[in-house]
């Protein structure tokens, strides 16, 4: 007569880990982008390459919010 518990939570651990991840990443990206050192960050960091990270910063959001949960 073993019940299996039910989970009610909208996300399970795994979605969290992958929305951490993404945080983290969407962080870095800021981090990359106030690294640059041309005036008003016009230079590589500021106007390519921390966009980049913080969309796939998003990407990854999107992918932890929409995870089945097995």
């Amino acid at each position: 007569m073993s019940e299996k518990k039910k989970n009610n939570f909208a996300f399970s651990k795994e979605n969290y880990k992958w929305m951490l991840i993404g945080l983290g990443l969407i962080l870095l990206g800021f981090i990359v982008m106030s690294l640059d050192g041309e005036q008003h960050g016009q230079g590589f960091l500021g106007l390519t390459l921390g966009p980049i990270i913080i969309m796939a910063g998003f990407i990854l959001e999107f992918f932890a919010i929409f995870k089945k949960s097995k």
